[in-house]
């Protein structure tokens, strides 16, 4: 009901401004006398004659005066509304919620900020760091970057990372007391430094050899839910660790960590920016997209389901293979 009658109200303000229904049916393109007729059924809803009719003209009566008078700066300001939302499509402007987690804010996100404030300065970029998987529509956001294998099908989903590799190192310290791993499921008789990813369940180890698939839930001196917490101790010879080899190269460079197992830790696609749909796209959604996209990888469009084993869990720093790429 109310849309209709916005709809009779608007078109009554043009009547009025016309002063002829011949006029003001071409404006809104629908016929003269469907026009009339929606201004009388108008005029009964109401119980006041708004317009004085004769076969020469139409001019409005003193009720419709009055209404006009507060219908014309309401039709104004809605106008104004629909010009500068129409112009977001135009102009990279107003606010972009982005959900983020942890392990992707320093690596995907921080290196793009200041290029993005410049480019676009009237953005606000709203980025809210979470680690537990939202709803990204029933929450609010609307983009958000997230590792493949956890994005729903129904999303866009443009690949922001190179492809990743799990390394499990450890310190040389550790290993002058404890022999090396040759297989997966001797990391049952180590001490491992478990990860928790959010308010979940502790990290269980993904291994994947050709063919063959292996899970390990290690155990250890210690748990901690911060990346950076797990290159620390295992720097200081707590125990193994599981992580990015983006993470460990410049520690398996210098030698204060070795790595093992690499026969055991193939490369998979890393992480991406989702977005619900690209109808009626922000240009602001559009400008942050390109700015994150990792160019120089011809990947199709996620659209196929991932093919690891623990899709549930989360790996610090490295995922399963996504449910799609671009």
């Amino acid at each position: 009901m109310v849309r209709e009658e916005l709809g009779a109200l608007a078109a009554f303000a043009v009547v009025a401004e016309e002063r002829s229904f011949t006029r003001a049916a071409k404006r809104l393109e629908v016929s003269p006398s469907a026009l009339s007729h929606a201004m009388r059924r108008l005029e009964e809803q109401i119980g006041v004659r708004l317009l004085s009719r004769t076969t020469r003209s139409v001019a409005p009566t003193e009720a419709g005066e009055e209404l006009l008078a507060s219908l014309r700066p309401a039709l104004g300001d809605i106008r104004g509304a629909l010009d500068r939302i129409s112009g977001l499509r135009a102009r990279p402007a107003g606010r972009l919620r982005l959900l983020v987690p942890r392990l992707a804010t320093m690596s995907i996100l921080a290196p793009k900020l200041g290029q993005f404030a410049r480019d676009y300065p009237d953005v606000l970029l709203d980025v809210r760091t979470e680690d537990r998987h939202l709803d990204l529509v029933a929450a609010g956001f609307d983009a958000g970057v997230q590792l493949g294998e956890f994005i729903e099908k129904d999303m866009v989903a443009v690949r922001v990372s190179k492809d990743q590799r799990p390394a499990i190192v450890g310190a040389p310290a550790y290993f002058a007391a404890h022999p090396r791993p040759k297989t997966p499921k001797d990391l049952t008789a180590h001490r491992c430094i478990n990860f928790r990813h959010g308010t979940g369940e502790v990290y269980r180890w993904e291994f994947d050899k050709g063919k063959q698939s292996v899970v390990v839930s290690v155990s250890g001196p210690l748990i901690v839910d911060d990346v950076d917490l797990v290159v620390r101790a295992a720097l200081d010879g707590v125990g193994l660790a599981f992580l990015g080899d983006d993470r460990t190269a410049p520690y398996v460079a210098d030698g204060t960590l070795v790595r093992v197992l690499e026969d055991w830790c193939p490369p998979f696609p890393g992480f991406f920016l989702y977005y619900p749909s690209r109808r009626q796209q922000p240009a602001a959604l559009t400008a942050l997209i390109e700015t994150l996209r990792l160019r120089g990888l011809d990947e199709p469009t996620l659209s196929r389901a991932p093919t690891g084993r623990n899709k549930r869990q989360t790996r610090p720093e490295t995922p399963t293979r996504p449910r799609s790429m671009e």
